[in-house]
């Protein structure tokens, strides 16, 4: 019996064989496509393995998802983001696999808490701090998927101060804010002269004011959505992964100062925030887990 892992977002889809102790093997990736997305990930699906042979898929796809349908609507893959039948279109590839589906964000939170810096602790929320924001509960050592499967999105908690239109189509989310993208943007707007959130993050370690204070909005907005959300789930522990995570102080010391600052009641005492541990693979690892 063979079992595999699948990961589907916005810019790249991965696949791997899921080993005997659970984890995703070695990984093949490919760039996703502006358009014949399916295409491409099902012929990333044959390059991996014998379709006749697999029995298991474990699915993380970029959300919104939908469980009872088995679709997804991603706004971050144009081609699908006004739905698209991924477990059924998986089905005719693998006829005789059981497909099991999450959300990227849930599925980041349990490989965190099943292989990564979360191991042992029952209760997680996850945040993948990238080109969008992402997120997932585990509770009890379980994904919470909520009445679709969309349970977690963090990135779309709204902050104070913001009105910028967000992708998802509402206004003030997080991911206005602190996302790689949009803090680049803002600084933009202030004249720093870059293009990346890498070069940002650069910029604002050697000491540039307009690249500090972008990462210091982005870490406060942060902070806030964290706080909030804690405050709703009643977790232990807060893991943060995504490229845009790893910008080091000048955006972790604004976020852990505005925890500090919200998060106030005595229940969330011993609140710990760390960096993720399976950095780009922690939702491939996710997916994984989900075939045992």
């Amino acid at each position: 019996m063979t079992a595999l892992a699948l990961d589907i977002g916005g810019t790249k889809m991965t696949a791997a064989l899921v080993g005997d102790d659970g984890r995703p093997g070695n990984p093949v990736t490919v760039p996703t496509p502006e358009s014949d997305v399916w295409d491409a990930c099902a012929e990333l699906l044959r390059n991996t393995t014998d379709p006749a042979t697999v029995t298991r898929i474990g699915v993380a796809c970029s959300g919104p998802v939908n469980l009872e349908t088995g679709s997804v609507a991603p706004i971050n893959i144009d081609e699908w983001k006004n739905g698209f039948g991924l477990r059924d279109h998986l089905a005719e590839v693998f006829p005789d696999a059981d497909i099991r589906l999450a959300m990227d964000g849930s599925a980041a939170a349990l490989g965190e808490h099943r292989f990564g810096a979360a191991v042992g602790v029952p209760d997680v929320l996850s945040l993948v701090v990238s080109t969008g924001i992402g997120g997932g509960l585990v509770l009890g050592g379980h994904i919470v998927a909520g009445a679709s499967g969309n349970a977690g999105h963090i990135g779309h908690i709204v902050v104070p101060g913001s009105t910028t239109p967000c992708a998802c189509g509402g206004i003030g989310c997080v991911e206005t804010v602190s996302s790689g993208p949009s803090a680049v943007r803002w600084a933009r707007e202030q004249g720093w002269p870059g293009s990346t959130g890498t070069e940002l993050a650069a910029d604002a370690a050697a000491g540039e004011p307009v690249a500090i204070t972008s990462l210091q909005r982005a870490g406060v907005s942060l902070g806030q959505a964290i706080a909030s959300a804690v405050a709703l789930v009643d977790v232990r522990m807060v893991v943060i992964g995504g490229g845009f995570a790893q910008a080091g102080p000048p955006l972790w010391n604004p976020i852990q100062e505005s925890i500090a600052l919200h998060a106030r009641l005595k229940f969330l005492d011993g609140l710990q925030v760390v960096p993720a541990a399976l950095g780009g693979l922690g939702t491939l690892a996710g997916a994984a887990a989900l075939t045992a």
